[in-house]
């Protein structure tokens, strides 16, 4: 059964999306990332998916207060992220009670810090996220520093943390993101073909049920739900009936 997990994005205290990750494409909304999160809550939820857009620009962590409110208010599980950088950060995160820790950039340079901290917290406590965008050689390859880069292929990534344990894999084709022109896939069906038992989330492009129940039949295990919700394309409590 797949996890419908909405997703946050949080700039300046405030609710935004980024077309593609460019900060210079951003899209806010008037709801409040407390208020959006307890709704997403009363809708049914058991998983939200935050993103501190701050700190992956800049680094630092900022979303530590709101994380502890949306837990003391709303018994949400919280997925988070956003300009980790360091050991430091990861323990911070830990420390502000995200439940699964999202990391990219840092998987992809400094594996063995992160492969240090499967060994610590275990697989369930972090999620790698590979944004990948698709080469010349029809080849995925993921992007880092905000997608600026492109660096290792995909099959790479994944295989340097299976001997630790990876369970979560956080997949974006970055064409995709923002666009609403569809989850890819062909991309999750090459994940899910590829290592079956790896618990893979879809995320970029969804704009309709449809988009949420394709994925869902190919065996992925979450999807990761943006703009479509925060633009009414379609409910969470539709989305939750997948």
């Amino acid at each position: 059964m797949i996890t419908v997990i909405p997703a946050i994005d949080v700039r300046d205290g405030r609710v935004v999306r980024l077309k593609q990750g460019d900060y210079a494409q951003q899209t806010t909304y008037a709801a409040d990332p407390l208020a959006l999160a307890q709704e997403y809550a009363r809708d049914g939820a058991r998983w939200l998916h935050l993103v501190d857009l701050d700190a992956a620009r800049v680094g630092g962590f900022t979303l530590a207060g709101l994380i502890g409110a949306i837990k003391a208010s709303t018994g949400l599980r919280v997925q988070a992220g956003g300009g980790i950088r360091s050991r430091v950060d990861i323990d911070a995160l830990h420390a502000a009670g995200v439940d699964r820790i999202v990391i990219g950039t840092l998987a992809l340079n400094a594996p063995a810090l992160v492969r240090a901290a499967f060994d610590d917290y275990g697989p369930e406590a972090l999620t790698l996220a590979l944004d990948v965008r698709i080469d010349d050689h029809g080849q995925w390859r993921c992007a880092s520093h905000g997608w600026t880069e492109t660096g290792i292929p995909l099959v790479e990534a994944v295989e340097r943390y299976a001997d630790v344990g990876l369970r979560h894999v956080l997949c974006t084709d970055i064409s995709r993101d923002g666009v609403l022109s569809g989850y890819n896939l062909d991309l999750y069906r090459h994940l899910r073909s590829r290592w079956p038992t790896l618990q893979v989330q879809a995320s970029g492009g969804v704009s309709a049920i449809a988009d949420v129940q394709a994925v869902a039949a190919l065996g992925v295990s979450g999807a990761i739900l943006g703009r479509a919700l925060l633009e009414g394309r379609f409910s969470l409590r539709e989305a939750l009936a997948c």
